[in-house]
């Protein structure tokens, strides 16, 4: 009898072969194939006439194959069909489509996918390039074709993202072979559970909810054992379905269930899939939270000593919120549980400093304190910032300066043993690094704090081996992060962290005067620079790539596919459009796919003749042309990520005691550089840039007291949602509201330029869409860990923990960090 735990191998239609390709994929079990859900669905219940469809727009058409011809054209062999529905016509092209000479039949009808344009040869006609397409069952069907010919036609049919890749069979595991496969996996589920409760009758196993809801009364037979995953009286107080009805309404809604609700995931059958992924992750970190408490800490005490280092490093005027975040910070680390905070704050809001008074509090108990950033340049930034900050300061617990050390990859190996001995030893108070604070060969005396800088850019293992450094007591972590984080992402990423936010910026930073341009006025932008300069001022100067044309430099945070926004024609918009059923992962592999194509030194194609790509200047270049050129006689400097660290560090010190007036570079500069004299920021092709870099690279100016200004030059066609972030950062300097807009943009799990480790990967919830639910979900979650609900059983209660047991690893990639 099939189960949800059942071997995919044993599936119908699967077998050995195609299961040891799907495993790759992540599917194993009869569960996991249930949970790859249609990423769209197409009305073939009620199909719209070609006449009422409108150009520009995504659309599915129905049709009957008129015609069809494979042309040689002078750059690819192009596949031409006609589809009819009555009168009316379509074409569809598809660009190196040899391989479908022999696909289609004429009267064959067709389902088809793709985006509808107007025919500049006929008005009133429509085509489509490069649609996805699925015959359909012929009157004359047989065998299998005949069998589930209710599945393609006359209802509402989910299309799936294809589960075979580029195997060879890859085209086969697609929306028809995968509905199939799933419509007989529910029947025999269905047969199962009538076997197991013969009273229950076939036709009731799953029973049609029109308002969604497990009734009251008698639970669903699925309300037991492996198929239920939600305690019954939970599901009846939110109204959410069984899981397999929900799970079967959404791979075959039933006649009559609104397109919108489907396409937007709002259907009941939806509602329920992801409230359940979310409740799972949100009592996995409610959990977490718990158990930290129950952890022996340091307690540390906050005495006259701790209070007089403290005032030693304030600032002249701490802002109420940076009172108000220390307070909270110091009460954590007074407690004898160890403290798990994170630290959020606009760019210049003063986390920096406010971290460096925590780190005083733990030296002063006689601790060491450990601070992890993610480049060697911020890290060395840290130490300089460091070594300032305390040069005239003496611990009133010992007599002394405070000891700081600095260990990062590129020191040699005599200067990285000195500094491992010196932590070691106990003879570094604070200690400053990157990755190479997480070797092996690193021990400290007396961990009691742990400071993560920039913590996205880590991932949770890493967190975790340097909070392990110390085996006798775990030691408090602040994490501080200078990309200010939505509360979706603050919710999942830091969920088991509490949360501090400086919301306030120091006195005397003034607003920074943000404007955009095009690289036709950059004489004007020159002018300008050159005018800053005689006024005593410096500027940054920044560009996407370090030399030539090419995207691969490791510090850049390109804009997702902005390229291919920018001046596709016919074949490239094609390929493009294709991968709309592609899902995100599979679109990235196609892109990847079609540049290689191009580099592989063919004649450039109809597309790249009429739309060429505009060149990208290069700092390199920029810094020798500009040399010579418009600002000849400035002090120009050059600093991008292949410089070693010796000379990133070198032309940083000129840029800060004014031996350079202009500093062109890459985003290598993006955070941790003060130099408050800079008070113009131009950033070129800013409409290859994501939102929060442009934040961040914003934030090096204003920082004195002189009136700051930063310039967004665009090179070439700006995208649509180019504009949007160039549009944002001229009306706002607040980075949480950047950050919302950024995060609707590219999506939870690219919101921080790379996929960040710690982030979990759902299956149905999507954090942007679903945040309704995702605050339902956490509610739901503390108050099933908080207190015992008396209507649910304790059966299910222990049928709850155990499910998030063998989830929470599996399914979330989460770890005890």
């Amino acid at each position: 009898m099939l189960e949800l735990s059942t071997p995919v191998k044993f599936v119908r239609r699967v077998g050995e072969r195609v299961a040891v390709e799907l495993a790759k994929r992540g599917v194993e079990t009869v569960e996991d194939l249930l949970y790859h859900l249609p990423f769209r669905y197409e009305d073939r219940l009620n199909p719209l006439p070609i006449s009422a469809l409108k150009a520009g727009t995504m659309s599915s058409v129905i049709g009957e194959v008129r015609g069809t011809a494979l042309l040689h054209t002078r750059n690819m062999p192009l596949f031409e069909m006609t589809v009819g529905q009555g009168l009316s016509t379509i074409k569809c092209m598809w660009f190196r489509g040899t391989y479908l000479k022999d696909k289609f039949q004429v009267g064959q009808m067709v389902a088809l996918y793709g985006k509808l344009e107007a025919s500049r040869s006929t008005a009133g006609k429509f085509k489509m390039i490069q649609p996805q397409f699925e015959l359909l069952p012929m009157g004359m069907a047989t065998g299998e074709d005949a069998e589930f010919s209710m599945l393609e036609v006359g209802r509402i049919v989910p299309v799936y993202e294809s589960l075979g890749g580029t195997t060879a069979w890859g085209a086969k595991l697609g929306s028809k072979w995968l509905r199939r496969v799933l419509w007989s996996i529910f029947e025999e589920l269905a047969a199962g559970v009538s076997l197991a409760n013969p009273s229950s009758g076939a036709n009731s196993v799953l029973p049609t909810l029109r308002d969604g809801a497990v009734k009251d009364g008698a639970p669903s037979p699925f309300v037991a054992g492996e198929q239920e995953t939600l305690p019954h009286a939970m599901l009846r107080r939110l109204k959410l379905p069984a899981r397999l009805e929900a799970l079967k309404a959404v791979h075959f809604p039933e006649a009559g269930t609104p397109m919108v609700d489907l396409m937007a995931a709002t259907t009941s059958g939806h509602r329920r899939l992801i409230f359940e992924e979310f409740f799972y992750l949100e009592l996995g970190l409610e959990l977490k939270r718990r158990r930290m408490r129950e952890r022996a800490g340091t307690a540390f005490v906050t005495n006259e000593k701790v209070r007089e280092a403290i005032k030693q490093v304030l600032p002249f005027h701490p802002t109420k919120a940076q009172k108000r975040v220390l307070g909270e910070i110091v009460a954590d680390m007074r407690e004898s549980r160890p403290m798990r905070r994170l630290l959020q704050g606009d760019v210049g809001s003063g986390k920096t400093i406010v971290a460096m008074q925590a780190a005083l509090v733990a030296i002063e108990n006689g601790y060491q304190t450990a601070m992890m950033a993610p480049t060697e340049i911020l890290a060395t930034q840290h130490y300089l910032s460091a070594r300032k900050l305390l040069a005239d300061v003496v611990s009133p617990r010992t007599g002394r300066p405070y000891r700081v050390t600095l260990l990062t990859g590129s020191l040699d190996e005599t200067r990285k043993r000195e500094a491992r001995g010196r932590i070691y030893r106990g003879e570094s108070d604070l200690a400053i690094g990157t990755h190479a604070l997480i070797e092996d060969k690193v021990d400290f005396a007396n961990l009691g704090l742990v400071i993560v800088d920039e913590q996205h850019r880590f991932g949770v293992q890493q967190r975790f081996r340097l909070m392990k450094k110390d085996d006798a007591l775990d030691p408090d972590v602040l994490v501080m992060t200078a990309t200010p984080i939505p509360r979706t992402l603050a919710m999942t990423l830091y969920g088991d962290l509490d949360a501090s936010v400086i919301d306030e910026l120091p006195p005397g930073r003034t607003p920074i005067v943000t404007r955009r341009t095009t690289e036709e006025r950059a004489a004007d932008v020159w002018e300008f620079v050159r005018k800053q300069v005689g006024l005593g001022r410096q500027a940054y100067l920044v560009y996407p790539v370090i030399e030539g044309a090419k995207d691969d430099q490791p510090e850049l945070d390109f804009a997702q596919d902005e390229d291919r926004e920018q001046g596709s024609g016919d074949g490239d918009q094609a390929e493009a459009e294709a991968s709309v059923r592609l899902g995100e992962k599979t679109a990235g592999k196609v892109a990847k796919k079609a540049a290689a194509k191009g580099a592989k030194g063919r004649k450039p194609g109809k597309a790249e003749e009429l739309f060429p790509k505009a060149k990208l200047r290069s700092a390199t270049e920029m810094h020798d042309a500009l040399k010579m050129g418009e600002l000849a006689g400035l002090r120009l400097g050059l600093m991008h990520g292949r410089m070693s660290a010796d000379d990133k560090e070198v032309t940083m010190a000129r840029f800060k005691r004014g031996e350079i007036d202009v500093l062109i570079a890459t985003t290598v500069i993006e955070v941790g550089v003060d130099v408050p004299n800079a008070s113009v920021m131009v950033i070129e092709h800013a409409e290859r840039f994501g939102l929060a870099q442009m934040h961040q690279l914003r934030g090096r100016v204003g920082r004195g007291a002189a009136k700051s200004y930063c310039i967004l030059m665009t090179g070439g066609k700006v995208s649509e949602q180019a504009e949007a972030r160039l549009e944002a950062m001229v009306r706002t300097q607040n980075g949480f509201e950047l950050a919302e807009l950024d995060l609707t943009q590219r999506g939870p799990g690219e919101f921080f330029g790379t996929r960040q480790a710690g982030l979990p990967e759902f299956r149905v919830a999507n954090l942007i869409r679903d945040r309704a639910m995702l605050e339902m979900a956490k509610a739901e979650a503390a108050r099933f860990a908080r207190e015992p609900d008396p209507a649910v059983s304790r059966m299910e209660m222990d049928a709850v923990w155990e499910r998030l047991k063998q989830q929470w690893q599996r399914r979330y990639g989460l770890m005890e960090a």
